[in-house]
């Protein structure tokens, strides 16, 4: 395949979509549990509203039926076992994001490039080069909800709602995830979400998926 990273895409981890229209794409991390897989997307279905998910290969594996339900949206590769890539040799960051394509391809039949997301939000020049020529754009976030802290980490359903809605620009990235905390168990991307979507529609804002970076529809 070849590469189609638009040329003014290269070299950039993007923080928001470019545009002066009032959307917002909401975009989801899958590289540990799937409890708020179902939620996730119910919710999606019922308001209308798109989103753009991505997946580690591990998570995969672990949870094929959800990956393949995702995959009614854009899925992004998210690499094999989420590591900081930044502390990986230019062979091995390609080993990890051409080893996660394979078996998201393989499971969902869909093909997650040009769609990149850095584990942990590490990144360098060096990294973001070696993921432009594997054909990818990596995709940062303008707001963390920090859903992900969980309810022990002092976090809660208002707590990711206000987050998205103070850093609401045109063209916001918001990252969530979709698994459980590991300790308290609680899904709050998940539980938030139908409020986040009302809330933000509430300011005139709409949704788009990543596609609205690459040109094509959303």
């Amino acid at each position: 395949m070849a590469c189609t990273v638009p040329s003014g895409l290269l070299g950039r981890d993007l923080t928001r979509v470019p545009t002066d229209r009032k959307v917002v794409a909401l975009t989801f991390d899958a590289g540990a549990s799937n409890d708020g897989v179902a939620s996730i997307l119910a919710t999606l279905a019922d308001k209308g509203v798109p989103g753009t998910f991505f997946l580690t290969g591990d998570f995969v594996d672990a949870f094929p039926s959800s990956a393949r339900a995702m995959a009614k949206y854009p899925i992004g590769n998210h690499t094999y076992n989420h590591p900081d890539l930044t502390t990986l040799s230019d062979s091995g960051i390609r080993t990890e994001i051409n080893s996660a394509e394979s078996r998201i391809k393989a499971v969902t039949g869909q093909d997650p490039r040009p769609y990149f997301r850095f584990p942990f939000g590490a990144v360098t020049t060096r990294t973001i080069a070696v993921v432009n020529a594997e054909c990818y754009v990596p995709f940062r976030w303008t707001v963390d909800t920090l859903g992900w802290k969980g309810t022990s980490g002092g976090q809660s359903v208002g707590t990711v709602v206000n987050r998205v809605l103070d850093a609401a620009v045109p063209g916001e990235i918001v990252l969530m995830h979709v698994g459980a905390h590991p300790k308290d168990g609680s899904t709050l991307d998940a539980d938030a979400l139908p409020r986040m979507i009302d809330a933000l529609r509430a300011r005139g804002y709409g949704f788009v998926t990543l596609q609205a970076v690459l040109g094509s529809a959303p």
